[in-house]
């Protein structure tokens, strides 16, 4: 992409953010109803269908509210096959393995002063519970009380009915936290829950108030309990408001709750409709319409924007980085090693304006701590391998989302690519200097799964060398970058085709097994990451011996029965589990790094092998129930290729400027971009038509396996022709492969 054309989609960006907001959309169906919020939460420690859980809020808000079923500090927070709720809970956890922090729940009661989690937990049903994006209701059979939430960036208004007698309402701060009685109308406390990056001194402070005055209970330090005299019917209004700033924060915070449960739920649904909207598809199988709206929903997320308002009306945060008040945008809650390869790529391209915001907030992450995150939950966080906060980076800045500190941003993403945190391994690069004088990470010198930080880091030095052309680096600078781009080259055992741990000596690792999880690898193993070459698949092509060769590789990952060697963790992990009962052989799309491998068959000559498997796994994989995941969503990540897949292309290189190009699921697509409407149609479209037979890009037949992201910018019509049969001439040339380095 070029600077000029960087330039021109800033200006339209910015003309577009603007005006948007006072653009009339026409009528249209509300995408917000077709949305399931329970999907994933059918998951166990042992098996993932998405490892979620139902959050209430807006999109990218400071917290959540969410049922909580599970005990405190659980991280299967609310599971689907629950029969207890303990308490409506705020939240901001990203995943149950990293956990929650700033957690604190209310519960009401009317079986007595009971302060007890598991004593004041009631049985409740799903019929008789209401989850959405921006609503929650549930009727909670032990205390005959319907609770229902809306929810704000920073706040959320309750709406409590009780039955006739001695109610009662418990806010429990959680081990360590402090809870108090101001009046008879309020409660103030602050809770330090947590598990791990956060500065010393960390608070959520919270604030309720009530409009039915309470009688004071006897309370113990960490849970306040405030009684009500109530009749059947009456409903008690709650204004529930946190801050990691302040308490006075907190209080102010309670103004986005102003004007009652029904203005916050309506200005909540309108705000869901406008995002969801974003992206109009039309299809005639209800089922496609709840997933991929569900799917989209999960997409607007995270990261959260912990960022507040304060009494000057400056934008502020708490920094988890150092502990102070620090002023801007400040994102967080996200696992860039997931959510690099489609997430953010998908913010880009419909939200720019979001990630506008998520730019800024890193270069304050750089100015607090001196890495951009990896894994930041709020702060760093010791999870995963990889140094691609670079991928995001230098995907924003090529399509042109504006940042007026690039700069800086060109200055962390130098630095993180030769230091390493000093507390937090996942951030920066672990093994950089092993990597910097052999090409490789070696498996021999104590650092674990090298094969897989080898390989992102070769891509990570290609995002690096393509942003420095981009603001106009000496070629001097950039030249290490460049030749970094290829090390996944020295990875390559030719003796078996596949991608292999390699000793610091040169030799590689034996006895290989291609079906060995970890060690060499992070979740996968060789089966899953030798294709993580994004950058590059011509090249790697050319290692495996031309086109066919590579097309044979591919083939076997899904001919082969799913066995697995689980040495390396002593048991299967859950991610060996939801590989082995999908049915899909060695393919592990429950995870990260093999979900781009259906792609490939665009570079080889095959894409009608790319259309059907993606198909294949829209249709198999995904759902709009409880069990609708094929493994952990993790952030948006999973949720973005179903999201990108439906609408028949996928952003295997971010980075590149380019999409390859898969089979849409719709019949029509609109997708409402700063520059123009995107219109996607397949007229006829039905599920045993899965293949690409023509495809006209505004008007003119495009023969190649990608449209380019410029291709988008100003609107642009791509009317697919589907067929039940493949096209073995269509996308066959060169010059139709996708970009790669070498070419």
């Amino acid at each position: 992409m070029s600077k000029r054309t960087i330039k021109i989609y800033g200006v339209l960006f910015l003309t577009w953010l603007a005006t948007v907001s006072a653009v009339a959309r026409p009528e249209r169906p509300d995408p917000v109803s077709y949305v399931n919020t329970l999907v994933g939460t059918a998951s166990t420690y042992e098996l993932s269908t998405g490892n979620t859980y139902p959050a209430v809020a807006v999109p990218w808000g400071a917290d959540f509210w969410t049922p909580q079923t599970g005990s405190n500090g659980d991280g299967w927070t609310y599971r689907y096959d629950a029969t207890h709720i303990r308490g409506l809970k705020q939240t901001h956890q990203p995943s149950p393995w990293i956990n929650d922090y700033g957690a604190f729940s209310l519960m009401p009661v009317t079986t007595g002063p009971v302060y007890d989690q598991d004593a004041r937990a009631s049985w409740f049903s799903h019929k008789a519970e209401v989850a959405t994006p921006y609503y929650y209701s549930v009727y909670l059979a032990d205390h005959d009380v319907t609770a229902e939430l809306t929810p704000t960036s920073h706040a959320a208004a309750f709406r409590l009915t009780y039955p006739e007698g001695q109610s009662y309402l418990v806010v429990d701060a959680f081990e360590g936290g402090k809870v108090s009685l101001v009046d008879a109308y309020t409660i103030r406390g602050y809770t330090v829950h947590n598990h791990g990056g956060v500065a010393d001194g960390f608070r959520n402070w919270f604030i309720v108030r009530s409009d039915t005055p309470f009688e004071a209970c006897p309370a113990r330090e960490d849970v306040a309990l405030v009684g009500f005299r109530t009749v059947r019917g009456q409903q008690v209004n709650l204004q529930v408001a946190s801050s990691f700033i302040s308490a006075e924060q907190a209080e102010r915070n309670l103004l986005e709750v102003t004007g009652g449960f029904e203005v916050v739920r309506n200005a909540a649904r309108d705000e869901w409709n406008a995002l969801l909207g974003r992206i109009e598809v039309t299809d005639g199988n209800l089922d496609n319409l709840r997933t991929f709206y569900s799917c989209l929903y999960r997409c607007l997320l995270f990261p959260r924007d912990l960022s507040e308002i304060n009494e000057a009306g400056e934008r502020v945060h708490y920094s988890p980085h150092n502990g102070r008040i620090e002023k801007g945008y400040f994102f967080t809650d996200t696992g860039f090693w997931d959510t690099f390869r489609s997430l953010f790529p998908l913010l880009n391209l419909v939200y720019p304006e979001t990630s506008a915001r998520v730019q800024a907030g890193l270069v304050n992450d750089f100015r607090e701590s001196g890495f951009l995150p990896e894994w930041a939950s709020p702060g760093h966080r010791g999870c995963m391998v990889g140094n691609n906060s670079a991928s995001v980076v230098a995907d924003a800045f090529l399509k042109g989302i504006p940042c007026q500190d690039i700069d800086e941003l060109w200055e962390a993403v130098t630095h993180g690519a030769h230091a390493v945190h000093p507390r937090v391994s996942s951030s920066g690069r672990l093994g950089w200097q092993y990597y910097d004088s052999l090409g490789y990470v070696p498996c021999d010198v104590g650092i674990n799964e090298s094969a897989a930080r080898t390989l992102e880091y070769a891509y990570d030095d290609w995002c690096i060398w393509q942003l420095g052309q981009a603001l106009g680096k000496t070629e001097e600078e950039l030249a290490p970058y460049r030749h970094a781009a290829l090390n996944y080259r020295n990875l390559y055992d030719s003796e078996f085709r596949l991608m292999n741990g390699r000793k610091a000596d040169g030799r590689f690792s034996r006895p290989f097994s291609p079906l060995k999880w970890g060690g060499d690898f992070t979740e996968g193993n060789s089966l899953h990451y030798t294709w993580s070459v994004f950058h590059d698949v011509e090249g790697l092509i050319g290692l495996m011996g031309g086109p066919e060769t590579f097309a044979a590789q591919l083939d076997t990952v899904f001919q082969m029965p799913p066995k697995y060697d689980d040495s390396y963790y002593g048991r299967p992990i859950h991610e060996i589990i939801e590989m082995t009962v999908m049915g899909m052989g060695n393919y592990a799309h429950g995870n990260q790094p093999i979900q781009h491998m259906l792609y490939l068959y665009d570079w080889c000559s095959q894409p009608w092998k790319t259309q059907a498997r993606v198909r294949e796994v829209m249709g198999k994989f995904y759902g709009p129930w409880a069990d609708g995941y094929c493994g952990d969503e993790d952030n948006g990540q999973t949720s973005a290729w179903y999201v990108f897949s439906a609408l028949g292309f996928y952003p295997v290189c971010p980075g590149s400027g380019e999409y390859a190009l898969g089979s849409p699921l719709f019949e029509k697509a609109v997708l409402h971009l700063p520059g123009g409407d995107v219109h996607i149609e397949a007229p006829g479209n039905a599920e045993e038509k899965v293949y690409v037979e023509k495809l006209r890009l505004n008007g003119r037949v495009w023969q190649h396996n990608y449209i380019r992201h410029d291709d988008l910018l100003h609107g642009a019509k791509l009317r697919f022709t589907l067929s039940d049969k493949p096209s073995f001439l269509r996308g066959t040339r060169p010059e139709d492969r996708p970009y790669s380095l070498s070419r």
